[in-house]
């Protein structure tokens, strides 16, 4: 009896892995930049629950100066909420799935827009730079 492999099998055996991974890996690629933006659709989706929960106790949305960080904290800068969670309405508000802050910005008392800036951090962009938002009119 022979122990241990020949060169062609050690051989055969990359080469059926090789083609494996040339199936296999192109299906893969670019799944990373789509599972980030479904996130990031998640975590905006997330936000604008706590931001209308904000809002029926307010009777407003937080102003662009005072964030999302009002959503955590109760502010302190006006206008003060009368109404405000005492558990405030989100645990934290994270980065997105590239490390940017969440964009927030009130377009009026009720409504306002959020935004993920993509991989590149900038506005507007294609592909894994485009941005993520959400606008609540």
């Amino acid at each position: 009896m022979r122990a241990g492999y020949t060169l062609l099998e050690m051989l055969l055996v990359v080469a059926v892995l090789g083609t494996l991974a040339a199936l296999v890996v192109p299906g893969m690629v670019g799944r990373t930049d789509q599972t980030r933006r479904t996130r990031a659709l998640a975590d905006l989706q997330t936000i604008a629950e706590g931001l209308h929960l904000y809002r029926l106790d307010a009777g407003r949305v937080p102003t662009t100066e005072q964030g999302l960080a009002a959503l955590v904290e109760r502010p302190s800068a006006p206008p003060v909420p009368a109404e405000w969670n005492a558990g405030g309405y989100l645990d934290g508000v994270r980065a997105d799935p590239w490390g940017t802050p969440y964009a927030y910005r009130a377009t009026s008392e009720h409504a306002y827009r959020l935004a993920s800036l993509g991989a590149d951090g900038a506005a507007g962009g294609s592909g894994a730079d485009a941005d993520v938002e959400l606008e609540r009119p």
